[in-house]
């Protein structure tokens, strides 16, 4: 896979420094504004990536890549997406896909015609802990409850508090809780149990944004909460309540550090079977072998995935009376 990175924010510090243990990979190149220059730098010296771009046109154009890595803000996201692969190049996308889900129907469309790998970077669905929690449903017996709890202060809502507002508190650039931290529950909840029957968001509102809110899904048989928020924090974990045996996640769930089944009698089994200690290792290592074997099969299977959370996101927005643009 010859790469080429699509921003240079944090996202993209974090996850450069696995790159030395992605085997098939190659930094072919960089591309961000002038003012990341500096960073860019830096981290061409010490990745390795072999060229910088400020002009993102410029860079598909010029460069030899056959993947884009999309890693800049939610807000553009569908449009980095789609020049990427009109100009022939795979995409894997950062989480959520899109603020729309018209604009994620329209990137699979273009996907399918020109016969290219687009996926979704969402770590929890790689992940050998979220896996093998999902084979341990069929052992706990009939699920009950669901609930779910990524609260993390941010220290940009004092900023946002203060009338400054950058694009995480941003509602015309997808920012909000939903799109920032209850995204990764939403995956977790869709890899695990498809899609719901019915789906609520109830957000505490400021300026447009949703700083926090309660997502509800209604799955017939079970209900499930998803609650997130980036104006208090609280210990992040979530708990999937069945009649045999409870599972309790330990630490958010784009991370699955663990897990644990208590039983009746509260005996506890502790599972944690990872297989790298940075939660994207494992997401980068299926994405070189969907891309070198233009697997479209596991692309199709992952797209509808990403679909589902995109119909979600959606629903959710329009219960909360969310403005996105």
């Amino acid at each position: 896979m010859k790469l080429l990175i699509a921003g240079a924010g944090f996202i993209v510090s974090d996850f450069l420094p696995i790159t030395k243990d992605l085997k098939n990979t190659k930094l072919v190149g960089i591309a961000g504004t002038t003012s990341d220059l500096d960073r860019m730098k830096e981290d061409q010296a010490k990745y390795g990536i072999e060229k910088i771009y400020t002009d993102y046109d410029q860079a598909l154009k010029e460069t030899n890549a056959d993947t884009v890595y999309v890693a800049v803000p939610n807000s553009l996201h569908y449009s980095f997406a789609k020049k990427a692969l009109l100009a022939g190049k795979n995409v894997i996308c950062e989480k959520p896909f899109t603020v729309k889900y018209d604009e994620f129907k329209e990137l699979k469309q273009i996907a399918k015609e020109k016969q290219l790998i687009l996926v979704e970077a969402i770590t929890n669905q790689y992940l050998t802990n979220y896996k093998n929690l999902k084979q341990s449903l069929s052992e706990v017996g009939e699920i009950k409850i669901v609930s779910m709890n990524y609260s993390q202060y941010s220290h940009r809502y004092d900023a946002f508090k203060q009338g400054k507002v950058l694009p995480v508190f941003d509602h015309k650039k997808g920012g909000g809780a939903l799109m920032d931290l209850n995204i990764y529950n939403i995956h977790f909840l869709v890899g695990l149990f498809g899609m719901p029957k019915k789906v609520e968001y109830h957000a505490n509102i400021e300026r447009g944004v949703d700083t926090s809110g309660i997502l509800t899904l209604d799955y017939d048989n079970f209900k499930a909460v998803s609650i997130a928020a980036k104006d208090v924090a609280a210990p992040v974990t979530s708990l999937i309540e069945a009649e045999k045996e409870t599972i309790i996640v330990n630490g958010p769930a784009n991370v699955m550090n663990s897990f644990d089944i208590v039983g009746q009698q509260n005996k506890i089994q502790h599972v944690d079977d990872k297989i790298y200690t940075h939660r994207m290792y494992e997401e980068f290592v299926a994405f070189e072998k969907m891309i070198d074997n233009t697997d479209l099969d596991k692309d199709k299977k992952a797209l509808e995935h990403s679909d589902q959370v995109m119909q979600i996101v959606e629903q959710a927005v329009k219960s909360a009376g969310l403005k996105l643009d």
